[in-house]
């Protein structure tokens, strides 16, 4: 009869030993949960644009394509997000004050008439945008990249096959994208918008050969 007490005890230490195990271990995985969300996020890395050797090079015409312009303009700011080699976002923002023609000439007839309300109205819309946000494979060696341009004010879908090198913290990207001008209200001498122009009559299409160099931030 006496060892009943003491049997009751041990039962109770034993019970309490185990209960208050389980704290610990609750917040060890919770720890763990922690740490692998942080390990995650430390995948993502970012390379800032160097703007000093990206540049997109536009290319216009009329609609029978014999008389043509190509020129350049040029990346202010932007960023590209990797994860495991493959880019998960990025943004990149254009200077519209930099629109030149193929000569580097910013002052002549051609450009001030880009920089007018009849093109890209650059004093009311300095800056067009475009944020990537999704990316996927063509073949072993092009990627397609899809994210919202913004010209005008305006923003709307595009997507672009590119080519992309990752090596040495440098990230290195060609694509070629190509618009309908008229969905960001581009409708200078538009066939869609005027009659009877004939050969004086501007391709809806733009294009946009987009090299960009980028390197890895360390933050």
């Amino acid at each position: 009869m006496n060892n009943k007490p003491s049997i009751t005890y041990l039962i109770l230490i034993i019970a309490l030993f185990l209960f208050g195990c389980r704290g610990p271990v609750k917040e060890e995985n919770k720890n763990n949960a922690s740490a692998s969300s942080l390990s995650l996020y430390a995948r993502n890395e970012k390379y800032v644009i160097d703007t000093k050797k990206s540049v997109v090079t536009w290319k216009g015409s009329n609609l029978l394509g014999s008389n043509r312009h190509i020129g350049y303009v040029y990346i202010s700011k932007g960023e590209l997000i990797i994860e495991n080699g493959e880019l998960i976002g990025g943004t990149a923002e254009i200077d519209m004050n930099t629109i030149e023609d193929e000569n580097h000439g910013r002052d002549n007839g051609l450009v001030n008439h880009l920089k007018e309300p009849d093109f890209f109205d650059v004093k009311k819309f300095q800056f067009s945008r475009i944020l990537l946000n999704k990316s996927g494979s063509i073949n072993s060696e092009n990627k397609k990249f899809g994210g919202n341009l913004t010209i005008k004010g305006i923003t709307q879908p595009v997507t672009f096959p590119a080519k992309m090198e990752i090596k040495n913290g440098i990230v290195k990207l060609n694509g070629r994208l190509v618009i309908d001008r008229t969905k960001w209200n581009v409708r200078y001498k538009s066939g869609k918008f005027y009659d009877l122009l004939a050969d004086q009559t501007i391709s809806d299409s733009i294009e946009f050969h987009i090299k960009i160099t980028a390197k890895k931030s360390e933050y």
